[in-house]
């Protein structure tokens, strides 16, 4: 009995594959053939059949003529509605765009293009994202094609996939629903959710380099430049102005920590996983506010001292990335 058991769950899991063919992700442009869209009648459709089936039985009990012919021109209304409805979501090509990376707790927008090669509109498409429900309903011109963007809720840090998307639409009359479902190969990165807390103390690793560099201060006098509407008037050279007419601007120098290393070490053991990585993401966040230029150390990886929006990325790349043991 179990080994029929386990035999059968394979078998089902594939049945259902081969229904929803989106189990599975789907590289690159997916084109939605006839055998990919279904079809069924809505509540509405189901109330219109039976009404028809009122009148048939009607005109048949009073053998009224008009009746039939009414029955019968309403009858094939709805078919054609139904074919239209397929043919409004055929043939259409489903590709994906580009997903920023995004912080845990934040929404990550994943764009979508809809193509229609054919040379009619394709009015109300419905986009929904099956495992959040956000959903967005747009019209894909002829011989053009519509952005579409869902955005999805990312719980958690590393890579979040878009799973199981799906295409509706009941034009025209609203009696049909014609469905299709895919499943492209689309993610997109999620940061470790940061956490505002203050900097550590500079580090002296050799290994990273020196950790002192002369930025602008106020110990010692270091040239004249030329006066700036944010410059504080009491830095102002007036001697210097006396003499040339010209408003320059005292620099001064001083031994400043410019550099710093965010080591995994700093971090209080009493922390859990997940919260040591918020906290060195709210490191790497504040070091850059702060010009500052930095390395990040954490087991495994070591990244050199750095600045600017690449190092950034790269820091929080291995954050979002990173995996214990």
């Amino acid at each position: 009995m179990a080994k029929a058991l386990s035999a059968s769950a394979p078998a089902s899991t594939g049945r259902r594959g081969w229904f929803f063919r989106a189990e599975v992700p789907e590289r690159g442009a997916i084109t939605l053939g006839h055998r990919r869209v279904y079809i069924m009648p809505t509540r509405l459709g189901m109330m219109f059949a039976a009404t028809l089936l009122i009148m048939l039985v009607g005109s048949i009990n009073y053998v009224l003529s008009l009746g039939f012919m009414l029955t019968f021109l309403l009858a094939g209304m709805g078919i054609a509605g139904m074919v239209h409805t397929v043919r409004n979501l055929a043939r259409l090509v489903i590709s994906t765009g580009r997903a920023e990376p995004v912080f845990a707790g934040e929404s990550a927008q994943f764009r979508l293009f809809i193509e229609n090669a054919s040379d009619w509109t394709r009015p109300a498409v419905m986009v929904r994202h099956d495992a959040s429900g956000a959903q967005t309903v747009t019209d894909v011109p002829a011989a053009g094609s519509a952005e579409v963007v869902l955005p999805v809720t990312a719980l958690s840090r590393g890579w979040l996939d878009i799973a199981r998307v799906r295409l509706e639409t009941r034009y025209p009359l609203g009696l049909f629903r014609a469905w299709s479902q895919v499943h492209p190969d689309f993610r997109c990165l999620v940061y470790p959710r940061p956490e505002k807390s203050a900097l550590p103390p500079a580090s002296s690793d050799p290994s990273f380099g020196s950790r002192q560099a002369t930025t602008q201060g106020t110990d010692d006098f270091s040239s004249l430049r030329t006066y700036q509407l944010a410059d504080s008037p009491r830095h102002v050279a007036w001697k210097a102005v006396a003499r040339s007419e010209t408003m320059l601007t005292k620099q001064f120098t001083g031994d400043a920590s410019a550099e710093l290393i965010l080591d995994w070490d700093q971090l209080p053991r009493s922390l859990d996983l997940e919260a040591k990585l918020s906290r060195l993401a709210g490191w790497i966040l504040a070091a850059e506010t702060s010009g500052l230029r930095y390395g990040l150390r954490i087991p495994r990886l070591d990244l050199p001292l750095g600045n600017g929006d690449a190092h950034r990325t790269a820091c929080l790349t291995a954050l979002a990335l990173y995996e214990s043991g």
